[in-house]
């Protein structure tokens, strides 16, 4: 499965939940957070500063290893 900007971060987590350290990488400590539930990752790095098109791609590159 492709990961895309509108992805909810816990259907990441759900995938594979290894890919927590790539949303602490960029200061998104609270990924098990009730936000995390209902906000998307283009959400999420909006509030965090962080360039969702840079997330996505190297989430996309974890899944594939």
């Amino acid at each position: 499965m492709k990961v895309t900007k509108d992805t909810i971060i816990a259907e990441v987590l759900r995938i594979n939940p290894k890919t927590a350290v790539l949303f602490m990488e960029i200061g998104m400590h609270c990924v098990g957070c009730p936000s995390a539930s209902g906000e998307s990752i283009e959400q999420a790095c909006m509030v965090h500063g962080a360039d969702p098109d840079e997330l996505v791609e190297k989430i996309n590159k974890f899944l594939e290893q």
